[in-house]
């Protein structure tokens, strides 16, 4: 059933780059543990024991804040459909902003978005399949389309003015770096 592998499989990266959506777990020393539900496309196996993703612009910035207190991370994948799996990458990341010389490293990986907040880059030290015989089938249907219509809409003065009064802090008062203060 389950292994547990010190790296990212050919087979592995495959299963990830064919994911409609993905799960980010965080948590501080202290305060609220963090899931996140994250789609599009926007995740990137960039080696064996290296993936990036880009954060888009939400109504929260609890995985940022969390990264500044505790570089831990957990991503999930869950097969809706064919073979089941799940499939867990824990490790240590790192939170670039737009300002740092990485984001614009990385940022050219993914489809262009207003909303692109930030690349988070993950140390994988642990990979860990298991069975996910209980995930239900799904079907995909389409992306939504909602998150990116409304960053192209707020435009990079509407974004950076959103990022002001609602990311700056996580729901636990920890600051999340966005304005590089």
């Amino acid at each position: 059933m389950g292994k547990q592998l010190d790296s990212i499989t050919e087979e592995l990266a495959d299963f990830i780059s064919s994911q409609k959506v993905f799960f980010v777990g965080t948590a501080a020393g202290e305060g609220r543990v963090n899931v996140s539900p994250k789609g599009t496309d926007s995740f990137r196996v960039i080696g064996p024991n290296k993936v990036v993703w880009v954060n888009l612009t939400g109504s929260g910035n609890e995985t940022a804040a969390h990264l500044l207190l505790n570089p831990r991370m957990t991503v999930m994948f869950c097969a809706f459909e064919g073979k089941p799996l799940i499939l867990r990458l824990y490790g240590d990341a790192r939170i670039f902003h737009q300002r740092d010389p990485e984001f614009g490293d990385y940022i050219g990986l993914f489809p262009p978005n207003a909303g692109s907040r930030q690349i988070i880059e993950m140390d994988v030290d642990l990979v860990q399949t298991s069975c996910g015989f209980a995930v239900p089938f799904m079907d995909f249907k389409e992306e939504r389309e909602t998150l990116n219509a409304w960053s192209a809409k707020q435009g990079k003065e509407g974004i950076a003015e959103y990022w002001e009064r609602k990311n700056t802090q996580s729901i636990d008062g920890f600051e999340t770096g966005i304005l590089g203060e």
